[in-house]
């Protein structure tokens, strides 16, 4: 416990500003959101059942982790489904956009053969396969499915262009003091590589959850957070539609999170920091 308060302490001390700042800007948020509930439901509208007091999303967000819903789950049960599946189709776009990045960034021949295929599939929506994946590939997989053309593509073309922007001065460089190819791979491209990569996967994370969270709106069971907020709008209980969101904003915030501490460490094994 005082490891934690320690590290909370040192957190603060080098990032006070931008705490003050996001804990300001959370606060107006919250601010705005319980005056508008307050204006919907003092002039008597009909839809302000639809924006709940941020007091009421707070209590069913708390209660959602301790109350089963109506198919028997608890929130964290669908948060385990949804990160599953995130997982999995995160490591399926990661294993083959990244040496399919390097391959066609670095050669001519590998980027004539794989980008028109690459074209072909990029601009077609990840939501559009939903309804054929869920019934070829089942409840698990069609959702895995999903959410890895939604990173695939952010990833492999920031590793292209990491590697096309490579400067050939430092390659030059490393062939004088007499590296092969190995050594100029994992000494100048991959580390020059690193920022685009991570650039990627960032971005591939923020659409992953947009379509994991449609993929299982879709499907309607087989449990995750999407399909509890969708289960929770049919039967009108909006604090815990909110809940559910909430959930989805911080699972996100997360996963970024822990990309941006495993970029940091990559950057300091590599002597980048």
């Amino acid at each position: 416990m005082k490891s934690i308060v320690r590290l909370a302490r040192g957190v603060m001390s080098r990032n006070w500003r931008r705490v003050l700042l996001g804990g300001l800007s959370i606060a107006v948020f919250i601010g705005a959101w319980q005056a508008y509930s307050w204006y919907l439901n003092a002039n008597d509208y009909g839809y302000a059942a639809y924006i709940p007091y941020p007091g009421e999303v707070a209590e069913a967000f708390l209660d959602s982790f301790v109350t089963t819903d109506a198919t028997g789950l608890l929130m964290m049960d669908h948060i385990f489904a949804s990160l599953k599946r995130i997982f999995l189709g995160f490591t399926l776009a990661f294993v083959i956009a990244l040496p399919a990045g390097l391959l066609m960034g670095s050669y001519q021949t590998s980027e004539g053969l794989g980008m028109p295929i690459v074209e072909i599939f990029r601009p077609i929506p990840p939501l559009a396969w939903i309804p054929i994946f869920l019934v070829v590939l089942g409840h698990l997989w069609g959702p895995v499915a999903i959410v890895f053309f939604g990173i695939f593509f952010p990833i492999l073309f920031n590793v292209m262009l990491g590697v096309k922007r490579v400067d050939p001065i430092l390659i030059d460089a490393a062939k004088t003091l007499g590296a092969g190819r190995q050594h100029i791979f994992f000494k100048v491209v991959l580390p020059f590589t690193t920022p685009y990569l991570m650039t990627g996967i960032k971005v591939g994370l923020g659409i992953g959850w947009m379509c994991i969270v449609a993929a299982e709106m879709v499907g309607q069971y087989g449990g995750g957070v999407g399909y509890y907020i969708w289960a929770m709008n049919e039967f009108s209980l909006y604090d815990y539609v909110f809940a559910g969101i909430a959930v989805i904003a911080i699972l996100g915030i997360l996963t970024t999170g822990v990309a941006g501490q495993i970029e940091r460490r990559l950057y300091i094994w590599m002597g980048m920091k």
